[in-house]
Formats: structure tokens, sequence, C-alpha cells
């Protein structure tokens, strides 16, 4: 790749052609937890967090009602930093000269100015849309009336199911998201040489989490991926992005099937384990920095969001969920652990920390007129020319794809996912079949509505 076409994917600042693309889809901006005192003490006192999103810096504030307002973080008087400002409960006050603004932007007080001033009704600081799904605010930063949020699972379960979750990286956002459309890495980054009890797989991927039965027996995901490292992968276009399968062929009868989705332009989709999934988005902070939002939606029972919380919690340091693991302190690698444990070494409980080691040890930007592409990276490749193509279409006054497009919003639901052995010459019966009847079964779903309702309809006759 070109050096100039590489600068293209990956910047995302104001102005940039990334970056006016992204401004077309709502970005996550803060988990509600961020805001929770019991999670975050110093939210009791003052509700106030920087924020930087896309190369841009703002201040998000939570005001005596409850309501959260997004601002432009350069006070409009003199470009002092509005993060530091004073919550008043009905606005946030510039330290500097006393002006306050509340979450529309509004100017409430100039009180420096003299009696009878009508400044500042004259003065709007710059605010941007925000709405809640699924303990996350979203904001909008585009031009124009945003689009709806698509009817993606994570987005229509209710809140029951769902937890969410985030992290920084150190590294841009575009080689982070392409580990998750990855199907290959996981038989060697996410390699164990042992596997885990079946019955220690709450909130873990691949570790413990059962893959389903082979002559009888349980497999974990852990032996799936260890023992046939050689997927079949393929990928079909879908209203949403990318559906992708991923076949290891097991033998003559049984065949895995993995499917995952890429929803353009900055999520993927993946199985958790059998009755959980994860829909995760990578969220440019800046060109060399980018958090990631893990919403996990379960489609059986209730998820539990405190052990859920609690072990992600710990891996981080508030209040920017910076990791505690990082190049400073080499990803925790242990060489021993290397030779006896994992493939990787860099510990067995949380496999995250594995994707951030091959994100962030490409660099803050990866480099990618030195990398050489392979048969396993045709998804890889798939997304890229579709990002360029958004991208294009976009500068020449084009609509964005996918989610941002509400006329394809109709089309958008799920997507569905799968880990599972199947048949082997009836894969694709087998997973479609899983997939309908995991959704009819889940309590939440339009389908298992439907099914309760008819239910109830032929009990009354």
């Amino acid at each position: 790749m070109k050096a100039e076409l590489n600068q293209r994917l990956t910047q995302v600042g104001p102005g940039t052609p990334g970056g006016r693309l992204l401004r077309r889809y709502w970005q996550p901006v803060a988990l509600l937890d961020e805001f929770d005192p019991a999670i975050d003490p110093a939210m009791a006192v003052r509700p106030v967090k920087p924020v930087r999103l896309l190369g841009q810096n703002f201040v998000l504030f939570k005001d005596a009602q409850g309501r959260f307002g997004l601002l432009d973080r350069d006070c409009p008087h003199r470009g002092a930093d509005l993060a530091y400002g004073r919550n008043e409960g009905d606005g946030l006050r510039c330290p500097f000269h006393g002006w306050k603004f509340d979450v529309d932007g509004r100017c409430l007080e100039t009180p420096a100015e003299p009696e009878g001033s009508t400044l500042c009704t004259r003065v709007r600081q710059q605010s941007y849309p925000l709405q809640e799904r699924s303990g996350v605010l979203f904001a909008w930063l585009g031009e124009g009336e945003p689009p709806a949020l698509p009817a993606l699972d994570c987005f229509e379960a209710p809140s029951t199911h769902t937890f969410a979750f985030k992290g920084l990286w150190h590294c841009n956002w575009l080689q982070s998201f392409e580990v998750g459309i990855d199907p290959a890495h996981a038989s060697y980054l996410h390699r164990f040489f042992n596997d885990a009890s079946l019955d220690d797989a709450y909130g873990k991927q691949f570790r413990g989490a059962s893959a389903g039965e082979v002559a009888g027996e349980r497999w974990p995901m852990t032996r799936v991926m260890r023992e046939f490292g050689r997927p079949e992968i393929s990928h079909e276009a879908r209203p949403w992005g990318l559906q992708l399968t991923a076949l290891r062929q097991l033998n003559e009868e049984l065949t895995h099937v993995r499917v995952t989705n890429a929803v353009f332009p900055q999520t993927f989709v993946i199985p958790l384990s059998e009755t959980m999934t994860i829909t995760q988005m990578h969220v440019p902070v800046d060109d060399t920095h980018n958090y990631w939002y893990a919403f996990f939606t379960s489609f059986d029972a209730p998820v539990d969001k405190d052990a859920m919380r609690q072990p992600r919690l710990k891996a981080v340091t508030l209040p920017f969920f910076t990791p505690k693991m990082g190049r400073h302190n080499h990803w925790g690698f242990n060489p021993q652990e290397q030779v006896e444990r994992t493939y990787l070494g860099m510990g067995e409980d949380d496999i995250n920390v594995h994707d951030q080691w091959a994100c962030e040890s490409m660099g803050a930007i990866q480099d990618r007129t030195r990398e050489h592409l392979g048969t396993s990276d045709k998804v890889i490749m798939a997304h890229r020319r579709l990002l360029l193509q958004a991208i294009d279409a976009v500068e020449q006054g084009g609509i964005a794809p996918g989610i941002a497009d509400p006329a394809r919003h109709a089309e958008i639901h799920g997507p569905d996912t799968i880990d599972g052995f199947a048949p082997t010459g009836d894969w694709q019966t087998w997973w479609q079949t899983a997939v309908r009847e995991r959704r009819e079964r889940a309590p939440w779903t339009a389908e298992a509505k439907a099914l309760a309702d008819a239910a109830a309809a032929l009990g009354a006759k």
C-alpha cells in the first residue's frame, strides 16, 4: 500500500477524508458507568469529564436534572479549558471569567460584563446531540439531521440482557478493528496449550467456552482453535457490511462453523458463547489512540453486570480506562508461560491483552507499506476496499453506507453469529437453524414475543 493511501485510511481529524466519513455515524462517547459514583467516587462531587473524539476536544457533563451535555472544550470567551469548569447543577461555568453554559450550549451568564449587557444572548457554545443505548452515550459530530441507530441486537435487547465496557489502546483505530475481523488469528494469538473448565466461562471468550459436542464429548473453543489452524474463510456483502464465515473441518462428518460480522465502518459482532454475543466498536480518539466499546448481549438469562464488570475494572486505571498492561511493562510478557502454557505468553485470563499487544506493537499507526498480505487476509482487504469507496463517495457528496444510510435500516438487524459443530455437508442449514432457534428462545426478541403471543392466543381458544 502506498503511504498516501494509508494516510487516507487512518486520519480521523476534522476536514480529513476519513474524518468526514466517520462523522456520518453515531460515535460512543462514554459509558454511563463512568458517571456512577460507586465506580468513580469523583463523580459524586463533580460529574464532568474531558473527552477527545475523532481528533477533537470536548467536555461532557451531567446537570442536576440528570441531563448530559457534550460541548466544545474551549470556552467561546477566550479559549480556556471547560473541562476544569464548575458544575453548578444548571450549567458548567468557566472559572476564567465566570461564563456559564447549559447542556445545550446556551450561555446563561457573563457575570463580568456590565449590568444590562446582552452579550450572553449572542453567544452559544457548540453542543452535540447525545443519545443513550445499552449503557453507552452516543454523540453525533456530523452535519445535518442524524440517522437513527439501527436495530442491532445490542441496541434492541433490554438493559437486563446487555452490559457495556471499554478500554483505551495506544494505536490507530483501523489496525485495532482489523484484528476483530481476522478469523485466522485466534488459532495462534489466542492459543492455549491446555483447556480450562467448561463451567468457568462466564464473560470469557475462548477460555472455557464450549463449542458443542463431538462424539458425545463437549469441546472447548480453545481446543478447536488450537488443533485446526487453517480455516477456510469467506465473506458476503450484507446491508450492514460483511458477513464472515470460517470453516474448520474436523473430520468427514463434522465441521466447526464460526460466523461473525463486520458492521461498517468500525464495529464487529462475534460470539462469546453459545448464548452471548459481543458487539465491539473501535472509536478513534485521534490518529494514534482508540477506545474499544464492547456490548455483551445475552440471548438467555439476564447478564450479571457486576460479575462482568469487576474483573474488567481490575485490568484498567480510571478515569480513562487505561489498561494496566502495555508497552511500558511489555504487556506482561512471560517467556516461561510462552513455553509452557500459551502461544503468546501474555496471560491466560484476559485475551483482550493479546489483541492489545498485536495492535499496539504495530506502532501508533501501522505502516502498511511494509506488510505482505496472504489469502487468510481476504476480509481485511475487502473492508479496506469498502472503506476507501465510502471515503470517496462522501467526499463527492454521496451517502455514507450501511448503518449511516436510513434507507437501509429496514434491512439491518441482528446480525447473527455462531460457533459450533455442524454436519460437514449441510453446515449452512445447520447454522441458520441454530441462530433462528436461539433467537426464538431469547426472552426479549420479536420472535420470542410472537411465539408467546401465538401460544396465548391458542390458550384463549
